[in-house]
């Protein structure tokens, strides 16, 4: 699957723009906890530090870190539940 259409076919997506760590990564937990295994959760943040806590949240938790972008004057990061 092409990344772009992992983005279009996010099951579920949280907006977590103007939110600051740790708020979009505990935004993102909640939405996963009632999500089923594979389906893809997009997230959309402002703050800078979340690429590099999405990429070490997605380590910790097992859960595919699918895409992250630059999106909407922000950063937009895709995670398959595992």
């Amino acid at each position: 699957m092409d990344m772009n259409a992992a983005a279009e076919k996010a099951d579920v997506e949280v907006d977590a723009r103007g939110l600051n760590c740790p708020l979009p990564i505990l935004k993102a937990k909640k939405a996963l906890a009632g999500m089923q295994s594979g389906q893809l959760l997009r997230v959309l943040a402002t703050d800078p530090g979340s690429v590099r806590d999405f990429q070490a949240f997605a380590r910790q938790t097992g859960n595919e870190l699918v895409e992250q972008k630059e999106a909407d004057a922000g950063f937009a990061h895709v995670l398959r539940r595992r």
